[in-house]
């Protein structure tokens, strides 16, 4: 009797094993269209926008307004749009209420909204929410982080609002924030939590949520969010601080190189001209800079400005940025020789990442007010300047020829969240 036990366990390992080794080996497929945008900072996850679209330059509460659509609470995640529909994340305070709501793409009517956890927010920064992650889409799911009692947990939805799955990444120590977004990458979603405690960069199965594999950082805060770019003729998953640039492969979480050319605490995503890629931080120094993607890990240059919190854009061999305090500039991307610099306005502080749509950069202010300039080295254009809400801290959304904008209007000591589709009405 034990031996043919020990038979039928071993064919039923033998036939169970090879399926198994196919489902990790064949996942379904990462379905998005052209006109979607999928995760944080658009397709390529670079900020830059499909340039055969024309998104309005002209709008007011009352012009080019499509549609808008109340959102509970405070966040400040981007919207992602696929298909017919738009995903947001949402934190409530006093119920501690995190949730995922769904909008339709055409009218803005909600279509659901699911609470993911619940239970009372901690004390974080006064500038940071407990929705700052931007949701990520593979055709299929909808995945969202989100920091709770003491831990981050990536949750994994249907396109119709049901939870399929939910992974804890790591404890986690609260110093400002946490406001890191999934990405999506093969058969992966890879999230990141840098903090003082047990920080992780882990890629987990993006069908069940399982653990692929972990990669240990150091014990400091950090905000980046994990960013694959092709650099030097392979994909390369990209974190910036805890005084390091770190390249992964990011199937395996294997260590490509490392090298001391950042800040303790950053925020910004890298980009790259497929040779270099720039990061930059904001403490305890301030600068940019660029670091050589060929595995030496070298830095090619570095200037000490202070571009913390918005992330930066790369076109035609030059890099585009706007600083925390206001300050657009334009650096040449090689050398970082700079070719111009200009103030948005009168002053105000700047939080959301600028969006580059075909020659024209979209950069939106703490206030509200979205400046629309030209992405040209020989100077300083101004093309539009806009006023909706009168607080924004989300990057913009723009793909289909609309602009789908995260702001926040008070009126007579209340606040109120809106999330607005801005389009050509004619």
């Amino acid at each position: 009797m034990p031996s043919r036990l020990l038979s039928a366990l071993l064919v039923a390992t033998f036939i169970c094993a090879p399926a198994l080794l196919v489902t990790a080996a064949a996942p379904d497929p990462i379905t998005i269209a052209p006109a979607d945008w999928p995760w944080w900072r658009g397709p390529q996850r670079n900020g830059v926008a499909d340039a055969n679209q024309s998104p309005p330059l002209k709008w007011s509460d009352t012009e080019n307004i499509l549609w808008k659509a109340p959102v509970p609470g405070r966040g400040h995640g981007s919207p992602i749009v696929v298909g017919a529909q738009v995903f947001l994340a949402a934190a409530e305070a006093p119920e501690g209420i995190q949730s995922l709501l769904c909008f339709d793409r055409t009218t803005g009517k909600k279509l659901w909204q699911k609470e993911i956890h619940r239970g009372a927010f901690p004390k974080g920064n006064d500038k940071s929410s407990f929705a700052s992650s931007t949701p990520a889409c593979d055709g299929q799911r909808v995945f969202i982080n989100f920091l709770h009692n003491g831990a981050v947990h990536t949750t994994a939805l249907s396109r119709d609002g049901h939870q399929l799955w939910q992974a804890k990444v790591t404890d986690y120590i609260l110093h400002q924030g946490f406001p890191t977004s999934p990405a999506v990458y093969q058969s992966l979603v890879i999230v990141s939590a840098d903090n003082k405690g047990t920080g992780k960069i882990a890629g987990l199965d993006r069908a069940t949520g399982q653990k692929v594999w972990e990669h240990e950082r150091p014990k400091f805060p950090n905000y980046a969010s994990p960013i694959i770019l092709k650099v030097n003729g392979r994909d390369q998953l990209l974190l910036s601080g805890c005084d390091l640039v770190t390249s992964l492969d990011p199937l395996t979480g294997k260590v490509l190189w490392e090298t001391k050319g950042s800040t303790t605490e950053c925020v910004t995503s890298p980009v790259t001209d497929g040779h270099a890629i720039i990061v930059s931080g904001g403490y305890p120094k301030n600068h940019v800079a660029a670091i050589r993607g060929d595995g030496t890990g070298s830095v090619a240059w570095e200037n000490s400005s202070r571009v913390y919190v918005p992330s930066m854009l790369f076109h035609q061999g030059h890099l585009f940025a706007v600083q925390d305090a206001g300050v657009a500039a334009c650096w040449n991307f090689e050398t970082g020789v700079e070719a111009w610099k200009n103030r948005l306005g009168t002053g105000g502080g700047f939080s959301a990442s600028p969006v580059l749509v075909g020659d024209k950069v979209f950069a939106v202010s703490e206030a509200g007010r979205t400046f629309i300039f030209k992405a040209a080295t020989s100077g300083f254009e101004l093309l539009g300047e806009n006023q909706l809400g009168n607080e924004a801290m989300a990057t913009p959304t723009i793909c289909g020829g609309r602009i789908y904008m995260r702001v926040a209007v008070r009126q007579d000591g209340q606040r109120q969240e809106l999330l607005y589709c801005i389009g050509d009405r004619k």
